[in-house]
C-alpha cells in the first residue's frame, strides 16, 4: 500500500522522466530536421511523410539513450528533495532508507515494463517505417556490378552471383551447388536468373545443369529453365539494420530459420534478441544508484549530482557497446554480453546502497 510520501516520490519520479523524454524529443527532432532539411527539399518529400518519419524517429532515439533519461530523472528530483531537506524530514519521520526506495522501485518497474513492450513490438515497427523512409528518400542507391557474393540457402545448398539488381530482381553469372557430405551431387550454372513473382520461381537463361551420382554424370543444357530454389529476392538484399526492423517473434523465427540453414554469423541477431529484455532491467539498477547518490547533500548541489549521473550513464552505455562488440568479434556468448552491464552495475548498486543506507 502506498502512503502519501510514496505517491509524492513516485509522482516526481515519473513526472521528471516524462518531462525529460518530451524535452529531448523536441531537441532531437530539431537537430535531425536541420541535418536533413536539404535532402527533404531536394527530393521534394511530402510534409505528411516527414511527420510520419519523425513520429517513428522518436521511439528509436529515446530507446537508444534510455539509461541517461532514467538516471538523470532520478538524480534531478532526488537532489532537489535533498537540497530542500525533504529527505531529512522523511527519514526523521521513522521511515528507513530501504523503505524510502520502494516508490523508486515501483517507478522503475513501470518504466521497465513500458520499455520491455516497446523493445519487443513498438520500436521494431517504428524502425521498419523509419528505415523504409530513409531508404526511399535519403539513401543513395548504388548497385555495384562486382558484388561477388556467396549465400548458404540450406544446410547443403549454396548459390553464387557475380552481381544482383534488386530493382529487376535479376542476378548475373549465377551458380548453384548441392552437396552430399563433401561431394557435389548437383550443379547449375546460368548466364542470368530472374525471379518470377507470380510463379514463385527463378527463370534461368542459358542454363547448364549437371547431376553427379558417383562416376555417372548427366548434362542438360537449356536456353530457358524455370526452377524453384530455397531463396527469394528478399534473401539477397542485405538491409541495413534489418534486425532492428523485426519484432521479437519475427526475429526469433528468422534466427531459427538461419540456424536450420546452418548459418554461423548470427551473433548480431542474438545480441539484439537478448538486449531487448536486458535493457529494460537497467531501470532498477540505475534508479537505486541514482537515488543513493542524490540523497546526500554535497557542495555544488544538483549540478554535481547531474554531472556524476551523466558520467555513470555514459559508462553504462559504453560498457554495453564494448561487451556487444566483444561478442560479435570474439567468443563471448551474446546472452552473457548483454547482461554484463546490468550485473556489474548491480554489484555497484549493492555497494552504494550499503554505504549510503548506514
Amino acid at each position: 500500500m502506498l502512503n502519501k510520501i510514496d505517491k509524492y516520490i513516485l509522482k516526481n519520479f515519473l513526472g521528471t522522466f516524462v518531462f525529460l523524454l518530451g524535452a529531448f524529443s523536441v531537441i532531437a527532432i530539431v537537430i535531425d530536421f536541420t541535418e536533413k532539411i536539404n535532402d527533404f527539399v531536394d527530393r521534394k518529400v511530402p510534409i505528411s511523410q516527414i511527420l510520419i518519419y519523425f513520429k517513428n524517429f522518436i521511439p528509436y532515439i529515446l530507446a537508444l539513450l534510455f539509461p541517461i533519461f532514467i538516471f538523470v530523472a532520478v538524480i534531478f528530483f532526488t537532489s532537489k528533495m535533498a537540497n530542500r531537506s525533504e529527505l531529512i524530514a522523511i527519514l526523521s519521520s521513522g521511515m528507513s532508507f530501504k523503505r524510502m526506495l520502494r516508490p523508486y522501485i515501483i517507478g522503475a518497474a513501470i518504466i521497465s515494463l513500458a520499455l520491455l513492450l516497446a523493445n519487443h513490438y513498438v520500436i521494431p515497427k517504428a524502425n521498419k517505417s523509419r528505415l523504409k523512409f530513409e531508404e526511399k528518400y535519403l539513401w543513395e542507391r548504388n548497385y555495384s556490378s562486382d558484388d561477388n557474393f556467396h549465400i548458404r540457402i540450406s544446410q547443403n545448398e549454396y548459390i553464387y552471383m557475380q552481381s544482383y539488381n534488386p530493382e529487376s530482381k535479376t542476378g548475373y553469372r549465377f551458380s548453384y551447388e548441392k552437396l552430399k557430405g563433401n561431394e557435389i551431387i548437383e550443379k547449375i550454372s546460368a548466364d542470368r536468373c530472374t525471379y518470377d513473382s507470380i510463379a514463385g520461381q527463378w527463370k534461368l537463361q542459358e542454363a547448364v545443369m549437371r547431376n553427379l551420382a558417383g562416376i555417372h554424370e548427366t548434362l542438360d543444357i537449356q536456353l530457358f529453365k524455370n526452377k524453384t530454389f530455397a531463396f527469394k529476392p528478399a534473401d539477397l538484399i542485405e538491409k541495413r539494420e534489418a534486425k532492428q526492423m523485426m519484432t521479437t517473434p519475427e526475429l526469433n523465427a528468422f534466427i531459427n530459420k538461419e540456424k536450420q540453414k546452418g548459418s554461423q554469423s548470427l551473433n548480431e541477431y542474438l545480441i539484439e534478441f537478448h538486449r531487448r529484455t536486458s535493457s529494460p532491467f537497467s531501470a532498477f539498477v540505475l534508479s537505486i544508484i541514482g537515488a543513493c547518490i542524490a540523497s546526500r547533500k554535497v557542495r555544488g548541489g544538483s549540478g554535481v549530482h547531474l554531472a556524476v549521473g551523466l558520467m555513470i550513464s555514459a559508462i553504462y552505455i559504453f560498457l554495453m557497446q564494448f561487451s556487444t562488440t566483444f561478442a560479435i568479434k570474439g567468443n563471448l556468448h551474446p546472452l552473457i554480453a548483454v547482461w554484463i552491464p546490468n550485473f556489474l552495475f548491480g554489484l555497484l548498486a549493492i555497494y552504494i546502497y550499503r554505504k549510503y543506507s548506514k
